[in-house]
């Protein structure tokens, strides 16, 4: 995993330059405990490749999901994950608390 936003930044650089559709997942805002702070980011492809981390794992997966969608539509997405009763068997945060992050196209 590439901790360092300049890594995930060349990364996206490289798979853009190099003819994919690429995705930036950007954490803009963490309530309780959160496994990411904010800042923390998650470069996608259009093939589903990804560098980076926004959960340390717990909602990568629902985020290349919703990646794709913007890479393939060009609409940014902001995107909510937490723990709630009514979404404890979804897709959430183990650790209580809630992350937004912002799903970007790169251009």
């Amino acid at each position: 995993m590439l901790d360092r936003d300049e890594d995930i930044l060349k990364a996206a650089e490289d798979w853009k330059n190099a003819g994919h559709g690429v995705a930036l997942a950007t954490v803009v805002e963490t309530w309780g405990s959160a496994p990411r702070p904010a800042g923390s980011s998650l470069v996608i492809n259009n093939d589903g490749g990804f560098l980076g981390s926004v959960s340390g794992g717990c909602v990568e997966g629902a985020v290349v999901t919703e990646a794709l969608d913007v890479i393939e539509s060009g609409q940014p997405k902001l995107l909510e994950f937490g723990v709630a009763d009514e979404t404890a068997w979804k897709v959430g945060l183990s650790c209580g608390g809630t992350i937004r992050v912002f799903v970007e196209k790169v251009g």
